[in-house]
């Protein structure tokens, strides 16, 4: 007898399809207690009582968890978004520091050949006095 209602007490977990948590059903409940002898009418409703809320803090669990991959999904979706636009913003500025540098350089070339030029002009003069 003692062996029998150890076990009836242990639960027996299956994986709830799609959701991947382990839940136990009514019918693996009901099965578990058939096999003990029926008692009174008011441990019966006890029983069924605790049933009752064993599904709904089930049907508790299941929702919090859904609710939870649900915004971890949308955190992660918007960290996603963020990552992609703070790397955007940085080869930007970095493309922009590189358009600068080239002008930058055109700038000091374009100045360059006006040195060179001028120091021809003054070697040329000074070899013509």
């Amino acid at each position: 007898m003692e062996n029998a209602e150890s076990e009836s007490t242990r639960k027996r977990m299956k994986p709830d399809e799609g959701e991947g948590v382990m839940i136990e059903s009514e019918m693996d409940q009901k099965e578990e207690f058939e096999g003990i002898v029926a008692g009174s009418e008011e441990v019966e409703l006890a029983i069924a009582h605790i049933l009752e809320k064993i599904e709904r803090f089930t049907q508790l669990v299941s929702e919090s968890l859904e609710s939870g991959k649900t915004m971890f999904q949308k955190i992660s979706d918007e960290f996603e978004e963020r990552m992609i636009m703070v790397h955007k913003e940085q080869i930007e500025k970095w493309q922009e520091e590189i358009r600068e540098l080239r002008m930058l350089d055109a700038s000091n070339e374009d100045a360059n050949v006006v040195l060179h030029n001028a120091r021809h002009v003054f070697q040329n003069a000074n070899l013509d006095s």
